[in-house]
């Protein structure tokens, strides 16, 4: 059974049936939480009367920085094919993001001034429990020993951004970039074999935007994206692998025929087409829109909560 730890700005906090209980644990970083298990584990086992309504608590992402977060970039089908992309050939690739960019599951979304497009992709972080070093054996039958928990991500993206400088870094670090939360679920035995089942959905003012199955629809899972990456990069408890999101984003790709005809002319040139034709898509989020992400089984065995967000302008 899955535990779900909740942190506030004071402490630590697990969710139970009775109520929220507290952590009895010094930890202030999500490594040193999760170092502390049988203090998640006494919590989890509180009575009614050791609890406080979870509503009562003003959340804050159970996921603390610094830390590395390493993403996923277009590991969907129906992602793929809405950015253009061929998903049979499409490449396994990760970037970086600032750990700078995490707020919490309630916070607001800022949008910075001088971003016109802003976008939204709802994601399943995996958190890692333990130190992962450069070269570790990921399979099948180890990979619960490193990856403790999984998290709702928001990854936000300004899209004039990432597209014209070709690079994802800086259009998906700015601060409140990376909502995360309402919870950390723990796994527990045979829970990440459930992984394929989870549904990722997400709703702009209930409308709903993104809307699939892992098993469905992911093209890189988890123990083939780990092989890779532990061939260069460091991992250490704490830590956060976005692992991509599905078709539903505001942008999409142009046609066949306007993209070939993009690729004749100069960038500066290209680019301003482009966004001049993304100034009429309604989906790109505005000024108090309400954003709305859950990740859970459809049978509720797992469930990650659900994470509402405002979108807000600088004035």
């Amino acid at each position: 059974m899955s535990i779900s730890v909740l942190r506030t700005h004071d402490g630590w906090w697990v969710q139970t049936p009775r109520g929220a209980a507290p952590v009895d644990s010094a930890a202030t970083t999500t490594a040193a939480l999760l170092a502390d298990r049988a203090a998640i584990e006494a919590a989890a086992a509180a009575t009614a009367t050791a609890t406080i309504p979870i509503d009562t608590l003003e959340l804050v992402s159970p996921v603390t920085s610094p830390c590395r977060v390493v993403a996923q970039m277009t590991n969907y089908v129906s992602h793929v094919k809405d950015s253009g992309m061929n998903p049979d050939t499409v490449p396994l690739t990760f970037f970086r993001k600032a750990s700078g960019s995490i707020s919490g599951p309630s916070a607001d979304v800022i949008k910075p001034d001088h971003v016109r497009f802003l976008d939204y992709e709802v994601e399943a972080g995996l958190v890692f429990g333990r130190p992962v070093p450069v070269g570790t054996s990921i399979d099948e039958h180890n990979i619960a020993d490193f990856v403790a928990g999984l998290v709702i991500t928001n990854d936000v993206s300004a899209r004039d951004v990432q597209l014209p400088k070709t690079q994802f870094y800086e259009a998906k670090s700015y601060p409140t970039f990376t909502p995360i939360g309402p919870a950390l679920v723990l796994l527990e035995e045979g829970d990440f074999k459930r992984f394929d089942d989870l549904r990722l959905q997400l709703r702009v003012n209930g409308e709903v935007r993104q809307n699939m199955t892992v098993g469905s629809d992911m093209i890189y899972r988890p123990v083939q994206a780990l092989r890779a990456l532990t061939k260069f990069q460091r991992l250490d408890a704490g830590d956060l692998l976005l692992t991509g999101t599905p078709g539903g984003t505001a942008l999409k790709a142009p046609s066949k025929p306007v993209e070939i005809i993009g690729s004749l002319l100069p960038p500066a040139v290209k680019w301003k087409f482009f966004f001049k034709a993304q100034a009429k898509n309604p989906h790109y989020l505005q000024d108090g829109d309400v954003m709305e992400l859950s990740i859970a089984t459809d049978d509720g065995v797992l469930d990650l909560g659900i994470q509402r967000t405002v979108v807000r302008f600088v004035r």
